[in-house]
């Protein structure tokens, strides 16, 4: 006989490890699904950082801002072992596209946001302390902003909350291949393969967390339910030796005005993102040559020592997937808003999620929690996920 959960989630990435931790905190019996490993997409190759994405603000997503603030402030105190404060440094030059008062501006709402709590502080570098500063270019400076933010360890954070959800029951099938599920009026018949043989189970929800595998996911489950317009963007990181000391630069590309952070990573220098539309099997994403050349190209230009031609050349290079809105112009320009869809508008059987940012795992999950709960039975709820302290093992 088949045994029935409460909630399936297909992906073990960090939305799918909050859903499951979420639900199982709620009292729900979960199984994730996994076809490789933890964290093993998207959720090991991001920029690393648990932050409430400045850049947004020229975009006018507030509300997105606001919330990623507010999570980042609970992950401080929730995962000290996971997620620690840096200092942003963002120097400004003759050739800027952001002027002084453009970046005063938005710090000034980064911090209101913040609600002008101890994180929220900013201010300048005074010239006399330009050359302590990882020797950062300074012909043509300006001036150079600080602000805080916060980075992470993105696949132990993941990892962290695989382990608290399994802490509250939750159980883990790795590796486990979903094969395709159908929509039944109540339920939901899910066919996965794991340990070697194909099985069989049923869920009152199942949740398509599969990150860039996600749309393909979507079309083995019938009946078909209506999917967003979506394309796959990639962004590339090269590794360097020689971390920079005083903490995170904020850059602007000087071909086309992105921003770009360099920063240190496990003892090395860390340097990305692009964003690259990208087509093809998501398990082959790879930085491409442009892409290696582009951040070089940011690179030499901030920081002189890089064009040596000997230490130009990266020792690592890593390549992630972010699902977006599908649309024309720059991908830098689009909605960074979690997609969530169910397969209808009450008592879902299905629940896809498309996209996101790593700072707000916590909020979406609970988002997502809220809206299969009308499909779930009543649980004694077991934990809280504001509450829950994440270990670093």
């Amino acid at each position: 006989m088949n045994r029935r959960w409460d909630v399936v989630i297909v992906g073990a990435g960090i939305h799918g490890a909050g859903i499951a931790q979420a639900a199982a905190a709620a009292g729900h019996s979960v199984l994730v699904l996994e076809q490789s490993a933890i964290a093993a997409g998207s959720s090991s190759r991001s920029s690393k950082l648990i932050h409430g994405g400045l850049r947004y603000l020229e975009s006018g997503q507030l509300r997105l801002v606001r919330e990623s603030l507010h999570e980042r402030k609970l992950m401080l105190q929730l995962a000290p072992e996971l997620v620690h404060l840096q200092k942003f440094y963002i120097p400004v030059y003759r050739h800027t596209r952001r002027r002084p008062w453009q970046l005063r501006t938005g710090l000034t709402l980064y911090a209101l946001l913040a609600g002008l709590d101890s994180t929220a502080h900013f201010g300048t570098v005074s010239r006399r302390l330009w050359a302590q500063l990882d020797g950062l270019e300074t012909q043509e400076l300006q001036q150079v902003f600080w602000y805080h933010d916060a980075q992470t360890d993105d696949e132990r954070l993941t990892a962290a909350v695989v382990r608290s959800a399994q802490s509250l029951g939750a159980e883990l099938a790795l590796p486990a291949q979903c094969l395709g599920a159908t929509l039944g009026e109540d339920a939901v018949r899910v066919r996965y393969r794991h340990a070697g043989a194909e099985q069989e189970c049923d869920a009152g929800v199942l949740v398509n967390a599969a990150g860039a595998w996600a749309g393909a996911l979507a079309g083995r489950i019938e009946p078909k339910s209506a999917v967003p317009a979506l394309e796959l963007v990639q962004g590339s990181h090269l590794v360097y030796e020689g971390p920079p000391q005083q903490g995170v630069y904020y850059v602007e590309s000087p071909r086309d005005g992105r921003a770009i952070f360099v920063m240190p990573w496990r003892g090395k220098l860390l340097v990305g993102t692009t964003e690259v539309r990208f087509h093809g099997d998501p398990a082959s994403v790879a930085p491409a040559a442009q892409e290696i050349h582009y951040l070089q190209a940011v690179l030499r230009q901030y920081f002189p020592r890089f064009r040596d031609p000997q230490l130009s050349q990266p020792v690592a290079s890593f390549a992630g997937l972010r699902v977006l809105p599908a649309g024309e112009g720059h991908a830098f320009h689009r909605s960074r808003e979690t997609l969530l869809t169910t397969d209808r508008p009450a008592r879902p059987r299905l629940l896809c999620i498309f996209g996101g940012k790593l700072t707000t795992w916590r909020a979406v999950s609970a988002r997502a929690l809220a809206m299969i709960a009308p499909s779930l039975p009543l649980r004694p709820a077991l934990a809280r996920t504001d509450q829950l302290v994440l270990r670093a093992s």
